[in-house]
């Protein structure tokens, strides 16, 4: 790796360690702001790092005051105007806010980074989401938390799509799988970072000081972050360029072979639009049975794979575990993900397993909750679930690239990612049952999603390893019953930096614009 590869990695690995601490913030709120509002009747219960431990019954009536009046919070006491106590209910709104604010990133952060670049729109958002974490510690209003949420959400999706953006274009062909499984590794070991920081968590503005307060103090880090060299490449920033060259010179032998394959691309994508006047029109491509069929798949695909994955996520505390240890096995549960390019039996199968794992394992833990199982086996099935479900999620983003020829390609993997994003809308207004648990028909639902997916895939063709289709045709000679030789995904790709470079004309509007990734 180049020094500048290496900058980009592990600042954008920062930043999605950070990212879960403020995504969960809704699972931990509606707990501080429980422990911290007791005080008041005399109930008030000390935490766990597995649930909540009722005081002992040796501690008398003052000592139970004196602790309460040391847990309680100036901002969290009923007798101030604007306290966080007379409002909790309104927390409840704070999940499906956020999930509107990720629907609202996912319409506009793909254009907006295509527009302005990857990296300033990245350092925006970056700076509003860390200081969106500190104002309800010193306001603590409903409206303003709720608005707060929402745009927290729609700066978290812009993140994901330019970090995920940047990972992959600073990255050779040959392991361009590795960023899409690598980012969400750290997503993962920041919800397991976050759960023992809201644990520690006293009160309502100590949870958000220290949620918050670690983001802003690693900002600065972010303006080393280099822009998109394919970005600067269309925008003909030479000069920009000129500079990551003389950085080093491992700098200079991986920028000129990052070029070389953006040059290619542009100059295919040139072509396509060049040619366009000769082609049949988008419309036509997406009322063709075979791409509506494929539309309809996937998008089913992204609805369930959301159901599950935030169904399980947004309730992990109604396994009978604690909300924090839970939160913490949550995060977890994920981080095998990291091995999931290493799998070479093509983009199908294991789409088909990953799903039919994830929908057997939701339902064998329903079946035990509701014949008393134990609780820790309860959970790691439906932990083993959440992380079955992750693995389709991710396979499902290339997935998607590759069924779809060039020009329809991000029209529909914009129709699936709105598909996902209305999956995880949907999942906040499922009602929990009367015990607090997962309900019965929701269970049902996060179990058969999955396996009625996994016989959908049945009628998709196998993708790995066979160029991407630019034509109805080239999709229509993608193999169905052959898995594709998995050799070419690891077949390191010949730099063309010795052919001449002649110049590249683009035309006005060349259709490069970044996919949004259905991760967060």
């Amino acid at each position: 790796m180049s020094p500048l590869q290496l900058s980009v990695y592990w600042r954008l690995a920062l930043l999605f360690f950070f990212t879960p601490f403020l995504f969960f913030l809704d699972i931990f709120t509606a707990p501080i702001a429980d422990r911290t509002c007791r005080h008041d009747n005399g109930t008030e219960a000390s935490s766990s790092w597995l649930g909540t431990v009722p005081p002992s019954s040796d501690n008398n009536q003052s000592q139970h005051g004196e602790v309460s009046e040391l847990i309680a919070d100036w901002r969290t006491d009923k007798s101030q105007l604007h306290s966080v106590c007379g409002w909790t209910d309104w927390l409840s709104y704070g999940q499906t806010v956020y999930m509107v604010g990720l629907l609202l990133g996912s319409l506009v952060g793909g254009a907006i980074s295509d527009r302005y670049g990857k990296r300033p729109v990245l350092l925006a958002c970056a700076c509003i989401q860390a200081f969106c974490g500190l104002v309800p510690a010193v306001f603590p209003q409903p409206l303003l938390f709720l608005a707060i949420r929402c745009l927290t959400a729609v700066c978290c999706c812009c993140i994901n799509i330019c970090a995920f953006s940047l990972a992959v274009e600073w990255t050779l062909p040959a392991a361009r799988l590795w960023p899409p499984a690598f980012l969400p590794f750290c997503f993962s070991l920041g919800t397991m970072g976050g759960a023992p920081l809201a644990w520690l968590s006293p009160s309502w503005t100590h949870l958000h000081l220290l949620l918050a307060l670690p983001q802003i103090v690693c900002l600065p880090l972010y303006l080393a972050i280099p822009e998109s060299p394919r970005w600067l490449l269309l925008q003909r920033r030479k000069d920009v360029l000129d500079g990551y060259r003389n950085n080093s010179p491992a700098d200079q032998k991986c920028l000129d072979l990052l070029l070389d394959s953006a040059w290619s691309d542009l100059h295919k994508a040139s072509e396509a639009q060049m040619a366009g006047d000769h082609a049949p029109s988008d419309i036509t491509h997406l009322r063709h049975p075979t791409i509506l069929l494929r539309l309809f798949i996937m998008s089913y695909l992204s609805a369930a794979t959301a159901l599950t994955y935030y169904g399980i996520c947004l309730n992990i505390g109604s396994f009978g575990v604690g909300v924090y240890a839970a939160q913490f096995f949550s995060g977890l549960s994920e981080a095998p993900c990291l091995l999931v390019p290493l799998i070479r039996i093509g983009r199908r199968p294991i789409s088909m397993l990953a799903l039919f794992l994830s929908g057997t394992a939701c339902l064998a833990s329903l079946l035990l909750s509701r014949y008393d199982g134990t609780t820790a086996l309860v959970m790691s099935l439906a932990l083993l679930g959440k992380l079955c479900i992750l693995a389709a999620t991710f396979i499902s983003v290339l997935y998607c690239i590759e069924l779809f020829p060039t020009g329809v390609r991000q029209r529909c993997i914009s129709l699936v990612n709105l598909s996902y994003r209305l999956g995880c809308l949907v999942t906040t207004f499922v009602p929990p049952s009367p015990s607090g648990a997962i309900s019965l028909a929701a269970m049902i639902v996060y179990s058969s999603g999955p396996i009625v997916g996994c016989s959908l895939c049945l009628l998709l063709p196998e993708t790995s390893g066979a160029p991407l289709p630019d034509s109805l045709e080239d999709c229509n000679r993608q193999p169905k019953n052959q898995p594709a030789s998995m050799g070419a995904l690891w077949k390191p790709r010949k730099p063309v930096s010795s052919q001449p470079r002649t110049e590249l004309v683009l035309p006005e509007k060349v259709d490069i614009q970044t996919p949004n990734t259905p991760f967060l």
